[in-house]
């Protein structure tokens, strides 16, 4: 069982792992469309900025009230927060180096997906079954 400080965390924590285990099952499935995804992207300037933009407002979205770092489950659902924000900046400010960063991970899409699956489950199931020891 989980031990953090907030319920907040394990609140983000069953998010997040259930959003990262939806994502795993489409690559375990459907290898295919990480491609698809990148192209069109690529060939869409508003897609791309409309990606980065949300990616950028989840981000800040969890990390404004969340910003744990005092434990490991905290530390890994702000962490996943800061880099949500990254990639957002970074579709928004320079698309053409996230497309030269993402594109080695299509060939192994699968295996990435098998890593999503299981992060998810984890971090799911660490929100579910953890204990908050609340800051007074």
């Amino acid at each position: 069982m989980a031990s953090t400080l907030t319920v907040l965390t394990l609140q983000l924590a069953q998010a997040i792992g259930l959003y990262a285990l939806a994502a795993g099952i489409l690559l375990v499935t459907r290898p295919d469309r990480l491609g698809a995804i990148l192209d069109d992207m690529e060939r869409s300037a508003g897609l791309t900025y409309a990606f980065g933009l949300a990616a950028f407002a989840i981000g800040i979205a969890i990390l404004i009230p969340h910003h744990v770092t005092g434990d490991p489950l905290g530390l890994v659902v702000t962490l996943g927060a800061v880099g949500a924000i990254a990639e957002g900046l970074l579709l928004i400010a320079m698309p053409s180096a996230f497309f030269v960063i993402a594109r080695p991970f299509v060939p192994a899409a699968r295996l990435w997906g098998v890593v999503a699956v299981v992060i998810g489950i984890v971090l799911f199931l660490a929100g579910l079954t953890g204990r908050a020891d609340a800051i007074s």
